[in-house]
């Protein structure tokens, strides 16, 4: 049985709907991630699974237990449920054993020393316990909310954009740090983010959130490479459409070649696996596009990024279309410079054209 079930669950501020028939689960000892821009619903998500409001449709349950619907709500301190904020939240009147301790009134001084010792271990801040927050850095008083979170040995850890005040070096070597704590202590976690590097380094499944849906729960390998939707497929990484015929039930034709599918090319609704002639757009990602001197295909350098160890060209072909090319520093070519290119495809990523 998963530790959370969420079965079609909506919610609406007054006549504007936030979140719409929304179903997911989650695995003991998985974590979980809502990804989208802003407004889409994560964070009204994550609010009606802490009890902070009610569904208007749906139910909610952790380890079988309904704690949400619209007939019944368990409050959120019943609901052992551990949460890290954006803030961090933490008590600046308090020492850093002390935050860590807030949610441990029930046990012994004993124990809830040794509790606090044994978390500042597992967050890297062993010896810190008698500071306050204002003497640590942004990264360690994030650790110290994410300990006080995990003091209770909560079911579910629900984190809340828990990276957004920290620089983007600090983040990711942080998000990394806080999917090990988590992973050690075996906790069940949600993680709401609007950033893709966020939640892939984090998160074993995500959930692609739009106007209060889930456009596909998934890993993030099949997010990135085996898209549901067109939205996804935009969403996810980077990459452009190409238009494609297809040519076979397992071919589509594209500007720069022939592109072979281990499964049958879907035209849409009322053209499955056709066979030929259908108008498709292709999806190629920066990896798909190599950059190969001995090439016949040729494209303009319109665009460069340097990334150090490699760059991102913006490529113009012979139609006009451009694509994405990832290509090794050392190829250092000038803008309005002509190089050969080739495409390497493992999963061939198509969606019925706009136009169609």
């Amino acid at each position: 049985m998963p530790l959370l079930q969420i079965e079609n669950v909506s919610h609406a501020y007054g006549r504007q709907s936030v979140v719409e028939d929304l179903s997911i689960s989650l695995e003991e000892g998985e974590i979980g991630c809502l990804l989208g821009a802003s407004g889409c619903g994560k964070t009204t998500v994550l609010r009606l699974i802490a009890g902070f409001e009610r569904p208007s449709a749906g139910t909610i349950r952790l380890h079988g237990e309904t704690v949400a619907s619209p007939a019944a709500l368990t409050p959120p301190e019943k609901r052992h449920i551990g949460m890290v904020f954006q803030d961090y939240a933490l008590f600046p009147h308090l020492s850093v054993g002390d935050n860590i301790a807030f949610g441990l009134k029930e046990n012994s001084a004993l124990a809830g020393r040794q509790r606090v010792e044994e978390l500042l271990g597992i967050v890297g801040l062993a010896g810190h316990g008698g500071k306050f927050p204002h003497e640590l850095s942004g990264g360690q008083q994030q650790r110290v909310a994410l300990a006080r979170a995990l003091a209770p040995r909560p079911w579910l850890l629900l984190l809340d954009e828990p990276f957004s005040n920290l620089d983007v070096e600090l983040r990711e070597r942080l998000s990394l740090e806080v999917r090990d704590i988590i992973k050690q202590t075996g906790t069940t976690a949600i993680l709401v983010t609007h950033d893709q590097h966020e939640a892939f380094a984090v998160a074993d499944v995500v959930g692609i959130m739009n106007r209060g849906r889930i456009e596909q729960w998934d890993t993030p390998y099949d997010l990135y490479h085996r898209p549901a939707t067109r939205y996804v497929a935009d969403f996810v990484g980077q990459g452009v459409f190409v238009p494609g015929e297809v040519v076979s039930r397992n071919a589509i034709q594209v500007e720069l070649g022939r592109l072979d599918s281990n499964v049958p090319v879907d035209c849409g609704a009322d053209c499955i696996s056709c066979g030929r002639g259908c108008r498709l757009d292709v999806l190629l990602r920066p990896d798909d596009v190599i950059h190969d001197d001995n090439s016949d295909i040729v494209a303009e350098v319109e665009k460069k990024t340097f990334r150090g160890a490699e760059f991102m060209y913006t490529l113009k072909l012979a139609s006009g279309a451009r694509v994405l090319s990832l290509v090794p520093s050392h190829h250092n070519h000038a803008i309005g410079e002509k190089i050969g290119i080739r495409l390497d495809v493992d999963h061939v990523v198509a969606f019925t054209a706009a136009s169609q």
